[in-house]
């Protein structure tokens, strides 16, 4: 069997350009690739971590097991605001994701995710850097999603039925 190969360390920050560059070319398994190559050198790489929690969440509507990586990856992240800002953007694409899948539920299950999402970016919003409102446009998006598709609601629970006794 073939053997992976180590990146020098110097090599690490055009590394880090390929991988941004193959996730806009929507080659996110690449962009994956590369990150991991990464963190096997340098295991606290920021940067490489982010990438990598974005590749993940880009292949969700293929993979939706992508999503917990996703998430876990998330919670390596070093600081509050990260771990609860990409945690909205791993809930928030695997909302659109299932929206695009359809099928039975989805329309509740979208909802409850994107609320999700929501609640994330809420958390984000509160621990935010002066001047970064990152936060705020994924908070936007997501509302002007729920203003597009108001067929999206919350699942209702469910009412007993009536006794129908003489």
């Amino acid at each position: 069997m073939f053997a992976r190969k180590h990146l020098s360390h110097e090599s690490v920050a055009g590394a880090l350009q390929k991988a941004e560059r193959y996730r806009l070319l929507n080659e996110a398994a690449e962009a994956e690739s590369i990150c991991l190559d990464i963190l096997e050198i340098e295991p606290n790489n920021q940067q490489a971590r982010i990438n990598l929690l974005l590749a993940l969440t880009d292949q969700i509507a293929e993979d939706p097991g992508r999503f917990a990586q996703a998430l876990e990856a998330a919670s390596r992240l070093e600081g509050a605001y990260e771990r609860a800002y990409y945690s909205g953007i791993a809930w928030e694409r695997r909302a659109k994701a299932r929206y695009h899948q359809g099928g039975h539920g989805a329309r509740h299950t979208v909802y409850e995710w994107l609320v999700k999402a929501l609640n994330s970016f809420a958390e984000a919003e509160r621990l935010r850097p002066a001047g970064n409102d990152d936060s705020l446009l994924r908070w936007n998006t997501c509302v002007r999603f729920f203003e597009h598709h108001p067929e999206l609601s919350p699942i209702a629970e469910e009412a007993a039925p009536p006794i129908m006794s003489e």
